[in-house]
């Protein structure tokens, strides 16, 4: 099916609110399997909203909208695409009913009625996080769909309801799979699986690069869930064999669950000693639930002073080689596993920018370390056209990188 997705909303033109809804579900049709192959953004004016339609009728088979499904004079979507597919409106009984138990103890005035309101022919999904339900018909050879604007409404009715509707009308069933991957750019992995991302039908490969790493999608058709997701494993071991270390694991959310998950599973504890990354490594474990079974705590040491009272970092260190070094990197992760009584301890230290760089020592130098009681060592990047939110995530990321090559059994790249 090709895909038109139709967002409404003169707030998004003027750019007070950014439109979340569209990646949202151009991800979740991705999934599907469905393509996506135009977006557009239309005010609150039925006369250019009926011009898009005119448009996305002789270029898509699928139109889903959003906004515009409220009860306020400008929320006009609804009656705007139901004449442009020449059908009435009618009222939902269910959704009527759900409106009165909403207002039940206030006053429901007749702007509020409208919200039942669906073109003629529909199937409609209950909002179950909002008032406006969403609904779809059929018209002009085009499955239209549509949905209310807020995310907290519309993400939960598009992924609980609409994709599970969609799902039924391909026929079969699709399974995506995703091999995650740290240490290898886009281009290189995408070089890597040429063959198979040109030769693979079903299940097919593709490549994507994502906040400093990349991912694989694999995904497979077949008659049920069970069929396609047997489809897609001798799929998913033929990318890792042919990626190799850089997979840090398929299907799993981040760095930080897969390091949370084998050391719980070890028995084993982390610290974290930060410079650079100001709390960014013991936030993204935190965020991870059950990161207490394994995450002692860490030490922020921006400072030099912190970096030598509470890390144990030698002065003649830091007065030698520098706060942005090996050395010190090595030690602060030394120091946080001795002082935290941890398995495992890591530290981040560089210059993030945009300013503080010097010849010697640029912006965009971070030194990463990690002691592990029988080894102590660090690893040094050099990224000086990056961003300092990407330094930062990326310094982190190779931190919880070491921790799941150590465990591995795999030396750094």
């Amino acid at each position: 099916m090709r895909t038109e997705i139709i967002a409404v909303g003169t707030e998004l033109l003027l750019g007070e609110i950014v439109n979340t809804d569209a990646p949202m579900i151009a991800q979740g049709l991705a999934e599907l399997g469905i393509g996506v192959y135009f977006q557009t953004v239309c005010g609150d004016n039925p006369d250019r909203l009926k011009s898009v339609l005119e448009v996305a009728k002789q270029r898509a088979d699928l139109i889903i909208t959003t906004g515009g499904l409220g009860p306020t004079a400008d929320d006009l979507t609804k009656e705007t695409i139901a004449a442009a597919f020449g059908k009435g409106l009618v009222r939902d009984e269910e959704s009527m009913a759900r409106l009165r138990e909403h207002f039940k103890g206030r006053t429901m005035t007749q702007n509020n009625e409208k919200q039942a309101d669906v073109p003629e022919g529909s199937t409609v999904f209950q909002n179950d996080w909002g008032t406006a339900p969403a609904c779809a018909f059929e018209g002009e050879g085009c499955l239209v769909i549509m949905l209310p604007g807020p995310p907290r409404e519309c993400t939960p009715l598009f992924r609980e309801k609409v994709m599970p509707f969609l799902e039924k009308r391909r026929g079969g069933a699709l399974c995506s799979r995703y091999v995650k991957v740290f240490g290898m750019g886009e281009s290189e992995m995408a070089s890597r699986l040429s063959r198979q991302m040109d030769s693979w039908e079903n299940p097919t490969a593709a490549p994507y690069a994502k906040e400093g790493e990349c991912l694989v999608r694999i995904t497979a058709m077949g008659k049920n869930k069970e069929e396609a997701f047997a489809m897609t494993e001798p799929a998913v071991r033929e990318v890792r064999q042919v990626l190799g270390d850089v997979v840090y694991g398929v299907d799993v959310d981040s760095l930080e669950q897969v390091v949370v998950q084998e050391m719980t599973a070890r028995g084993l504890t982390l610290a974290t000693a930060e410079s650079c990354t100001g709390g960014l490594m013991g936030k993204r474990i935190t965020d991870v639930p059950g990161a207490s079974a394994c995450y002692l705590g860490g030490v922020v040491s921006y400072h030099n002073e912190v970096k030598e009272n509470l890390l144990g970092v030698r002065h003649e260190t830091l007065m030698t080689k520098g706060a942005v070094s090996e050395d010190t990197a090595c030690q602060m992760a030394q120091g946080v596993r001795k002082a935290l009584g941890a398995d495992i301890g890591i530290s981040t230290t560089g210059v993030a920018g945009p300013g503080g760089g010097t010849p010697e020592k640029p912006v965009g130098l971070i030194y990463v370390g990690i002691s592990t009681g029988d080894r102590t060592w660090a690893v040094r990047i050099l990224r000086p056209r990056q961003s300092r939110e990407s330094l930062r995530r990326l310094a982190s990321s190779t931190a919880f990188d070491l921790v799941r090559r150590h465990l591995e059994g795999i030396d750094h790249a």
